[in-house]
């Protein structure tokens, strides 16, 4: 008390407010920051995604009929919703851990690689570009890129897996890329890419992640 009537005392004298008490971690210059780390309700929807994911990777059905083996699922639409919603960490974190889940529970070890591959190949530009860009305009554009991008990765993991794990000669995989692989996997992430637009444009509002802000940050 007596230092504090002391203070007044010598503010009234000066006009002038006494220094503020230094901190041991302001005397040594450090700075503390905002980490932005996720919090238990953001992980809580993580997980739903997972499950919401395997529950949708069991769901598939062929849509070429040039290639009735190849069988679509909207498995990996969860993990785009999460990646837009939470970054590409979150949206790669959802698609691996359902994609590995999946291949544990069915003895598909191969089939988990490569949808490893493809969750990775699509979530990660998409998701970047529309962290930059974030409007309708810039969705759409993040969903192109990433049907592109998850093409190519398909393509990569049929070259890679398929010939290493599943014994079909290479020289088959490749003369698959243009007239089966190619736009089966357009017209798969063209699927996943509509319905990530539907599915974001409803729930956006209750997913996503309102961070705290720190100054400096």
């Amino acid at each position: 008390m007596a230092d504090e009537t002391i203070d007044r005392d010598e503010t009234a004298k000066t006009g002038e407010e006494p220094p503020a008490p230094t901190t041991p971690a302001a005397a040594d210059g450090l700075q503390f920051t905002n980490t932005n780390r996720w919090g238990t309700r953001q992980l809580v929807i993580l997980a739903l995604m997972c499950a919401i994911s395997v529950l949708l990777s069991f769901i598939e059905f062929p849509i070429f009929p040039a290639a009735p083996f190849l069988k679509y699922d909207a498995s990996i639409m969860p993990a785009m919703v999460s990646g837009f919603a939470f970054g590409p960490v979150g949206g790669i974190a959802v698609g691996i851990i359902a994609s590995l889940i999946h291949g544990i529970l069915m003895g598909d070890y191969p089939g988990a690689l490569m949808n490893v591959i493809v969750v990775v190949f699509y979530v990660t530009p998409a998701a970047l570009i529309y962290k930059k860009a974030h409007s309708w305009k810039g969705a759409v554009l993040a969903l192109v890129i990433g049907c592109i991008t998850s093409t190519l990765g398909a393509i990569a993991a049929n070259l890679l897996v398929t010939p290493t794990y599943m014994g079909v000669p290479i020289e088959a995989v490749i003369g698959m890329i243009l007239p089966i692989l190619t736009p089966f996997n357009l017209l798969k992430a063209a699927l996943n890419s509509v319905l990530t637009l539907l599915v974001y444009k409803s729930i956006s509002n209750l997913i996503t992640p309102k961070k705290k802000q720190v100054k400096g940050r």
